[in-house]
């Protein structure tokens, strides 16, 4: 996945994440900085949502269970991961991928796994704690073997 198609993807379910949230058009529109014309124009497949509305869609719904469907878990791990190009640094614990991941190797502390919805892989620890996260995956199996060889 890579930013247009997280901002395609973003763009057709703004509609139903502001409903989840039982907001008002305008009220989304405030939230998210945008115009309520804007608004409309996206929830209508006019246009597109901006690069920074979509960032804005994943901090302030982090726990929408429709972008969580979407991306397949927590949609700020996915924006992260695009933005940054992989992330490789320990980041916060997870809930140890047992819903929307596939776990591809265990290799002594550490495990690497795919999501099933937006195909990123990411390496965690014993503790569920993430430590790389990328779409790239032969940079992820080789990162699996540098961080089992600690």
């Amino acid at each position: 996945m890579n930013q247009q198609e997280l901002t395609d993807l973003l763009s057709i379910k703004l509609r139903v994440v502001r409903l989840e949230r039982s907001y008002s058009q305008q009220k989304m529109a405030d939230v998210l900085g945008i115009s309520k014309k804007t608004l409309i124009q996206i929830e209508k497949g006019r246009t597109q949502a901006s690069w920074t509305a979509v960032i804005a869609v994943c901090a302030l719904f982090r726990d929408s269970e429709v972008l969580q469907a979407t991306v397949g878990g927590d949609p700020l791990e996915v924006l992260e991961t695009i933005a940054h190009n992989g992330i490789d640094r320990p980041m916060e614990q997870s809930m140890g991928g047992k819903v929307w991941w596939r776990e591809l190797e265990k290799k002594g502390r550490f495990r690497l796994q795919q999501n099933i919805i937006s195909q990123h892989f990411r390496i965690l620890d014993e503790e569920h704690y993430r430590w790389y996260s990328s779409f790239d995956e032969e940079e992820a199996w080789h990162r699996l073997n540098e961080l089992s060889e600690k």
